[in-house]
Order: structure tokens, then sequence, then C-alpha cells
């Protein structure tokens, strides 16, 4: 069973920061691309962050560039997002994504709102 499980959203002022985690079973996730995507209501899903299998190549939205950083573990099955200097506009919810050959597996997002 496929599981991708994200956890670490909640509310925040800007200037803050947030560490999401993707906590990934049931398929091999050493071999798999990883991406973080969000999402708000109105506007169109947006690629925030992308890793390859091995963590030795990241690429980031320009709109996070500098404040975001992607990484993973694969000896614990899991991606991370760290998000520093929050913004109002980075509200969203924000889904984990994973690729493995021609397969996708997506999360049932983790809400991140950035207010005072």
């Amino acid at each position: 069973q496929v599981q991708l499980v994200e956890s670490g959203g909640g509310l925040v002022q800007p200037g803050g920061s947030l560490r999401l985690s993707c906590a990934a079973s049931g398929f091999t996730f050493s071999s798999s691309v990883m991406r973080w995507y969000r999402q708000t209501p109105g506007k169109e899903r947006e690629l925030v962050a992308r890793i390859s299998t091995a963590g030795g190549s990241t690429n980031y939205a320009d709109s996070v560039k500098g404040r975001f950083t992607i990484s993973r573990d694969n000896a614990k099955n899991t991606v991370y997002l760290q998000m520093n200097s929050l913004k109002p506009e980075d509200t969203a919810v924000y889904y984990c994504n994973a690729q493995q050959w021609s397969r996708e597996y997506w999360g049932q997002g983790t809400q991140v709102t950035v207010s005072s």
C-alpha cells in the first residue's frame, strides 16, 4: 500500500519558519524523484521544489529561491521542505509528490498559513 504522509504545517507569522516532512512507504523511495507542490483556491497548482533520487540535484520556483530548501533522507524514506522568511503569499496547501519510472503518487496535503 503506497502512502505519502505530510506533516509540519500550521499557522506562523510573517518572517517565521516551518519544516514540512513527507514520510513514504509502499514503494522504492530511493529510486523516486521527489517534489513539493502548493495550491491556493483560485490559483493554479505550483511546483515549489524538486530533488533527484540521491539528493545531488535540486530545483526551486523563483518565488521561493533563497528561502526554501528541499532535502531527503533515503535511510528514513523521508523528504523535507525547510521554509524560512515566510510571507503571506506562501499560504497554501502543500503536497508531497513521488515519481518512480512512469508512476506518480500524492500525499493528502498539509495546510500552511502565514498571517499576522
